[in-house]
């Protein structure tokens, strides 16, 4: 941690997801190996050995009983959604695949997002020998290769100085080219290819994505077990639109319930860095569980809703409760926010196909647009 003191905690290390890929790489960077004398990873790793290693204060972001301000040091918010400092000690292990139950073997990741305020140096996490980045479709190719004689932690972060140009995406977007703007790295061991990351822009949103969170896990029907359940918007291809201002009203049917209301912000919920994450908690009967999602002001141009089923399993103890005090808890928080019900196939089918119809409506106003724009 390196607050300016302890009672404003403003530091380098306490940054929220939704502040974006600058603040991210910062704290990314500060854990690794800052340009200032601090105590980091990079420094731990070059310590005597006597030196019994080091430790970092916390994995997630949480509220604290000591500050009424949140802690913002994790390397995952609280709803444990990576961080790009996440990514960049997920490239501290080996790249050697075991039978651990936490994910192993060789990785890559492109700590950037192509959007119009990225910067244009290209950081990037990897444990590989070798990391191979290339910038659009023919565009040119940047090679690191990692010193495997310096001193330090064992995989320092990449960074590919002035690639990125928003620049030349718009022109290539301008010729119908948004297929050819990407990045795409290669991560390489003994001149193999052994793991890939690629990114591409995230042009206009056209539907929500919804998934559980749950990393293999059963959600056990025991009253009190819940899982998170996260909504992104995307855009065609699928690519989470980061940067966007909508709200996600949740609805949940089934034998499940919504942890929290508007009260508090949970439903609907704010989308920040593209996501917003719901929990969802079972009753004491274990099925089938229906999450729907749709933005909050619906409407002929915005994205199109999403419904995610899952099921919980059976309780593994018995279950000791009164009958008639459970009873008394509610399934739904109760509101005009939860008037959303789930749609027919047909009606989404209906829903699809006039985002369709809007769609040709909106690349005629496009067209019109780039007739009357400036030209270059």
């Amino acid at each position: 941690d390196n607050v300016d003191d302890w009672n404003s905690h403003n530091s380098p290390s306490r940054v929220a997801r939704n502040w974006g890929e600058q603040a991210m790489l910062v704290q990314a960077q500060h854990y690794a190996s800052p340009s200032y004398p601090y105590t980091s990873y990079d420094a731990l790793f070059q310590t005597s050995r006597q030196h019994m290693g080091g430790c970092l204060w916390h994995s997630f972001d949480h509220q604290r009983g000591y500050h009424p301000d949140p802690f913002y040091g994790g390397i995952m918010d609280v709803f444990r959604q990576p961080k790009f400092s996440y990514y960049m000690f997920m490239a501290q292990r080996p790249p050697v695949k075991t039978g651990l139950i936490a994910e192993t073997g060789p990785m890559v990741f492109i700590a950037h997002e192509m959007t119009p305020f990225s910067g244009k140096d290209v950081v990037v996490y990897s444990n590989c020998d070798e990391v191979r980045l290339t910038y659009n479709k023919g565009g040119k190719t940047y090679t690191y290769k990692k010193d495997k004689n310096r001193k330090g932690m064992p995989s320092p972060v990449i960074t590919f100085p002035d690639v990125y140009d928003f620049m030349i995406d718009k022109a290539l977007s301008r010729e119908r080219k948004q297929a050819d703007v990407y990045l795409l790295a290669e991560g390489l061991i003994d001149g193999k290819v052994v793991a890939t990351h690629k990114v591409t822009p995230a042009r206009r949103p056209e539907k929500l994505l919804l998934w559980m969170d749950n990393e293999g896990t059963n959600l056990e029907a025991n009253g009190s077990d819940f899982v998170t359940v996260v909504a992104a918007v995307a855009d065609k291809q699928g690519n989470i639109k980061r940067l966007n201002n909508y709200f996600i009203k949740f609805h949940i049917e089934g034998e499940g319930r919504i942890l929290g209301g508007s009260d508090v912000m949970a439903n609907p919920a704010p989308v920040k860095w593209g996501t917003a994450p719901v929990l969802v908690q079972s009753t004491l009967k274990p099925g089938k569980i229906k999450v729907i999602a749709s933005v909050l002001m619906e409407g002929s141009q915005m994205p199109i809703s999403a419904e995610l089923e899952l099921e919980s399993a059976p309780a593994v103890y018995p279950l000791l409760y009164n009958q008639s005090e459970a009873a008394l808890i509610p399934l739904t928080v109760t509101g005009k926010t939860d008037m959303q019900m789930s749609k027919s196939s047909a009606e989404r089918e209906v829903e699809r196909l006039q985002k369709e119809v809007n769609a040709l409506k909106l690349k005629e106003v496009e067209r019109q647009q780039t007739e009357f724009g400036e030209q270059r």
